[in-house]
């Protein structure tokens, strides 16, 4: 668990809302995230935590409402765009190609190119295991070695992947959907001291997940989401067991911060 100062915000979420049809996944909801902050996202099924993140990640284009990073207005229509604005997202099924090799998933689609013939090109082997070895020894990342095969990997260890590549390229926001879920406890304790690593690095930190105890671990504030809208946004602080009756007291309707908000859409 930490605490923050007052910093920059990095994004700002203002009533964002999405609907599927008839179906109201997210009721205006607003998010800040400041710079070299981790931000936990809690809620319960169809809370509408990763609608709301798809939206920041350019997954999904929202119904209404803007997204602001570092005080500029965006407007994503892709995840490229975002990307392009350092927004990057680690999926809970990590995206990586199991077939290729630690060097090749973290270049996967942004390959380094050594000589260039019209369409074609010769590949830098060379400079791009260089640059993962450093990036896995920044992280102080335990890999046996860049040109492992990635399914030769274990669960922790691909989790590490993915969120080594989401970081390898100047991203200003790293998002996170369950990276811990289906780990071991050592594995997740590895997960856990890579993102506080990230987090004394600098980075900007959005945390999606189902462990509360992984959220009271790292993060310096918490938003709980519950039916598309959001009912909370606290620092994290108490006990563990405090903060587990309020978690649970937000998710389940008995608590909310923002109920008179909530009564329109």
């Amino acid at each position: 668990m930490n605490q923050t100062a007052e910093k920059h915000p990095v994004v700002e979420m203002r009533n964002i809302k999405k609907y599927f049809g008839g179906v109201h996944a997210l009721r205006g909801v607003d998010l800040v995230l400041h710079e070299n902050e981790v931000l936990g996202l809690v809620g319960d099924n169809a809370a509408g935590k990763s609608t709301l993140m798809k939206v920041l990640s350019g997954a999904y284009i929202p119904t209404d409402g803007d997204i602001f990073i570092e005080g500029k207005k965006a407007h994503f229509t892709n995840p490229m765009d975002a990307r392009r604005q350092g927004i990057e997202m680690v999926y809970q099924d990590y995206a990586l190609a199991n077939n290729l090799d630690v060097t090749a998933n973290v270049f996967l689609g942004r390959e380094v190119v050594r000589i260039s013939f019209g369409p074609f090109g010769v590949l830098d082997y060379h400079l791009m295991e260089q640059e993962t070895r450093n990036l896995m020894n920044r992280l102080k990342i335990d890999i046996p070695s860049v040109r492992q095969k990635v399914e030769r990997l274990s669960g922790g260890q691909r989790q590490a992947v993915a969120i080594a590549r989401a970081t390898a390229f100047d991203a200003k926001v790293i998002i996170m959907d369950e990276p811990t879920a289906a780990l071991s406890v050592a594995a997740i304790d590895k997960v856990l001291e890579l993102v506080r690593e990230l987090k004394a690095q600098g980075s900007s930190i959005i945390m999606i997940s189902h462990r509360l105890e992984d959220i009271y671990q790292v993060s310096d504030r918490m938003i709980v989401l519950r039916r598309g809208r959001k009912v909370s946004d606290t620092k994290v602080e108490g006990d563990l067991h405090e903060f587990r009756e309020n978690v649970v007291a937000y998710m389940i309707g008995a608590r909310d911060d923002y109920a008179h908000e909530n009564d329109v859409d």
